[in-house]
């Protein structure tokens, strides 16, 4: 699944960092500091797909030299304390090409180019060979100076600002969310990416009355491993993977990011399972079929997911994250009371009514005879509901009986339950 990250960082001296000691790492080659006397020797690097140099259209020549470019921007720096490059880190979608990835970077690369006019120096780096494998990334690295005909002159005080730095960052951050939907559309991929907060997307989904999103981006932001204990948790992934068992998380960190990773795994497979099922019950009416033909087929296409799989599956999956996090959180709570499933019956009843309770009751191990008691179903003639309901608990034998008894009622009954079907209105 796609996932967006723009991170932006800057290089100081006051930090005992240079630029071209970040270049050299960055792009693995041999670059030697005339300003600290130093060799930084990169060329044993590995994973790194391709490196290119981008700089405004007056800037002399030298600027396509690695080395002498930096060299210059450390020249170009006297204090002590200077900030003399800004990183801007990317994440790109392992779903396109190489080619693709390639040109999204050059093309936010460009932009940096003309917006502020620095020199840009790119490297798009592969995945490391013992994490992720869809962890495609680049570093960007930028001068903090305008580089023109004479050389490096002013700096990009605009980016330096708190306040028009914030604004300029969060304007490259949906530019560089643009360019990798465009690309993910190209290569037929439903999957987008969203630089907004997670408040401000689940603000825009209740606007729009997409309650299951909203409530799917009801969390906090993901806990960020760093770089000791994401080198653990990737060894532990590896020997879990060599030793045929499953992952267990080996330090705290890890264990909330993999509780949290698993949790929304949970909760999408739970909403494809439910737009499926909405989907197919749409197709089915508008061919014509009624609301009890149309509901088991929604029905059969939703359980006919992953077929294959243990049906069990999933409600285990969910019920371990559910029992982690209820582990893992000592607010006290009622004894013998799940409230993520309490959650998720309130999500699914407002959202499909009746049948929303019905189908989470159903879940819970009751009948539907059971929910009908318990609202107190009164003496009259079943609603289509009702009847779908007592549809779906009779044996095969005995539905195919009935169905063909449905045939012969003739056309006045027919007409009539349409009409009812009509004022009722659906829910899936």
């Amino acid at each position: 699944m796609a996932s967006y990250h723009l991170s932006v960082k800057t290089i100081k001296r006051s930090a005992g960092r240079s630029a071209t000691a970040a270049a050299a790492y960055r792009v693995g080659e041999r670059i030697e500091c005339q300003r600290e006397g130093r060799v930084h020797d990169y060329t044993r690097k590995q994973g790194i797909e391709e490196t290119f140099i981008l700089a405004p259209k007056d800037a002399p020549d030298w600027a396509t030299d690695r080395s002498r470019l930096w060299n210059e921007v450390e020249a170009s720096e006297t204090r002590r304390n200077s900030v003399t490059a800004r990183e801007w880190e990317l994440a790109l979608p392992s779903e396109i090409s190489a080619e693709d990835r390639s040109q999204i970077t050059r093309d936010f690369a460009q932009e940096l180019v003309s917006r502020y006019g620095v020199a840009v120096d790119v490297a798009i780096h592969a995945p490391h060979r013992e994490g992720d494998q869809r962890n495609y990334h680049a570093h960007v690295l930028t001068s903090t100076r305008k580089l023109e005909a004479e050389g490096f002159t002013a700096k990009t005080r605009v980016l330096d600002s708190a306040k028009t730095g914030g604004v300029e960052i969060e304007q490259m951050r949906g530019l560089w969310a643009e360019l990798q939907n465009r690309a993910l559309e190209r290569a037929g991929e439903v999957e987008r990416v969203d630089h907004r907060s997670l408040e401000a997307q689940r603000e825009a989904a209740l606007e729009r009355g997409d309650e299951l999103t909203a409530e799917e981006l009801d969390r906090d932001p993901e806990l960020k491993l760093g770089p000791a204990a994401n080198s653990m948790e990737r060894r532990a992934k590896m020997m879990a993977e060599r030793e045929g068992r499953e992952y267990k998380p080996v330090t705290e960190r890890g264990s909330v990011v993999h509780a949290a990773r698993q949790a929304r795994a949970a909760f999408r497979e739970m909403r494809a399972r439910l737009e499926l099922a909405r989907e197919t019950y749409g197709i089915e009416r508008e061919a014509g079929q009624g609301r009890v033909s149309a509901g088991l087929a929604a029905l059969r296409a939703a359980t006919a997911k992953d077929r294959d799989r243990n049906p069990d599956d999933f409600r285990g999956r969910l019920a371990r994250v559910v029992g982690r996090s209820r582990d893992q959180d000592d607010t006290p709570k009622l004894e013998g009371r799940n409230y993520a499933r309490e959650r998720l019956k309130e999500i699914m009843e407002k959202d499909a009514g009746r049948d929303g309770q019905a189908a989470v009751h159903k879940l819970d191990g009751h009948s539907e005879y059971d929910l009908g008691e318990d609202t107190g179903r009164e003496a009259r003639k079943p609603s289509v509901n009702e009847r779908l309901k007592d549809v779906l608990n009779k044996p095969r034998e005995k539905l195919e009986i009935d169905d063909g008894r449905e045939q012969e009622r003739g056309d006045d009954e027919n007409e009539n339950t349409r009409d009812r079907d009509r004022g009722e209105g659906h829910s899936l």
